[in-house]
């Protein structure tokens, strides 16, 4: 089988390519166990018998009969699947220009270790890879674009179903506005929000079942900034990846060879006060307690009481006492908060000339603030947010999060901190 795809062989429903190490198999598949049977062209890791599907090609435009498609070149620069009616279900698509288009000589394909399959000129130029194309998983490696200055945002999207490869109800990729934060939508509804970002290049969490970080890391190419992700030192015991599930949940998944299993590390959103907005305007969702549930912040109070009585929060809550601006008002800090959606985000500010631009306008319900470990975007190394209006989606954590610093009535009987220069 080898590793590579070459123009004189095109690769038949009867073969397969491996990638030179054996982790990765490329060729034809079928996900349903029974009934239609569809086809698709994708890879897998090739010594994991379930759920091991990573990349599929045609998702949209199955195969009904493999007997007879194929996979070939159909010039020097492209790869095409067609089917039995010479039907072209799916193209690399890429135009013959700039320096493919001067080639003596035709190209190859093929699948690298990672699990990246690559097309390239006889000089090794790539021309296209599977890895800008992603479908509802990220390998170690792969980058997510998650701007869009010259390119389309990259989203992973959900299968519709276990059995079913096409374009499933759930995505995740970033805030078409904003590449602070990634969203998980169900359709164009968020669904799932992450945390703002606080630090821009990279972002570590200790895992306990595989004793290491998994970074998630910021970077810039061509000037647009992508996610990745992966380990310290890629370890064989680490078999890794983040999933768009068809359930709506983002997975980061590893595979457990001593007991043939995938192991969620993680799980979002692992319950219904994780799910974007569920608490309502001025509630967060307080992860710290034994029952996770919705809270109002200090100084507010639920606005049906008999709904938040019943587990039913999406009403939110509002100030007990309104506020009087330039009276006295203060800012109450809450710790460890996964800080709300809608923010503005005022650039090249320092912490005093954040906290003045909120203080200045009696519309600012909150500010947060942080200095990055790089200048990431021309030059600034700030990241100053304001609330204007209700906030959304927010939530206290357990060790991470930030400071969200609240505007409240610095009168109503508590000591805030009254803001002056607010240095407290």
């Amino acid at each position: 089988s080898g590793s590579r795809l070459l123009p004189d062989k095109p690769l038949s429903a009867r073969s397969t390519i491996t990638s030179d190490d054996g982790t990765f198999a490329l060729g034809f598949f079928s996900p349903s166990s029974s009934g239609t049977k569809h086809y698709y062209v994708g890879i897998w890791y090739k010594n994991i018998p379930q759920d091991n599907i990573v990349w599929v090609a045609n998702r949209a435009m199955p195969i009904a009969d493999p007997s007879s498609a194929i996979l070939a070149f159909t010039n020097k620069f492209n790869l095409a699947l067609s089917d039995t009616n010479g039907q072209l279900l799916w193209m690399t698509n890429i135009s013959a220009t700039g320096n493919s288009s001067s080639e003596a000589t035709g190209g190859e394909a093929m699948l690298d270790n990672n699990g990246n399959f690559i097309l390239q000129s006889s000089e090794g130029i790539i021309l296209w890879q599977s890895f800008d194309y992603p479908t509802d998983t990220l390998l170690p490696g792969m980058n997510l674009r998650i701007t869009h200055r010259t390119h389309a945002l990259q989203r992973l999207i959900s299968w519709r179903n276990p059995q079913d490869p096409s374009p499933g109800n759930f995505s995740y990729g970033a805030d078409p506005d904003e590449f602070l934060q990634r969203f998980i939508w169900n359709g164009s509804t968020p669904y799932r929000r992450s945390p703002v970002w606080n630090n821009f290049l990279v972002v570590g969490q200790y895992i306990e079942s595989i004793r290491s970080t998994i970074y998630f890391t910021l970077q810039t190419i061509d000037d647009e900034v992508y996610i990745s992700f992966g380990l310290p030192a890629p370890s064989v015991s680490s078999l890794l990846l983040v999933k768009m599930d068809y359930s709506g949940k983002m997975k980061i998944r590893t595979w457990k060879s001593n007991v043939s299993k995938w192991t969620d590390l993680q799980s979002e959103p692992n319950q219904e006060c994780n799910k974007f907005g569920y608490c309502g305007p001025f509630g967060y969702c307080d992860n710290t307690q034994p029952i996770v549930t919705c809270k109002c912040f200090d100084g507010f109070e639920p606005n049906n009481k008999q709904e938040w009585t019943a587990h039913r929060f999406s009403q939110g809550c509002h100030r007990m006492e309104a506020l009087r601006c330039g009276q006295g008002d203060g800012f109450l800090n809450t710790s460890n908060m996964k800080v709300p959606d809608q923010f503005v985000f005022v650039k090249n500010r320092s912490l005093d000339e954040c906290i003045a631009e909120c203080t200045s306008n009696c519309s600012c319900t909150a500010y947060a603030y942080a200095n990055m470990s790089t200048k990431f975007m021309n030059g600034d190394e700030t990241r100053c947010l304001l609330w204007i209006g209700d906030l959304i989606d927010t939530e206290k954590l357990i060790g991470q999060g930030e400071n969200l610093y609240i505007r409240i009535n610095g009168l109503n009987g508590k000591v805030y901190c009254l803001c002056f220069l607010c240095l407290c």
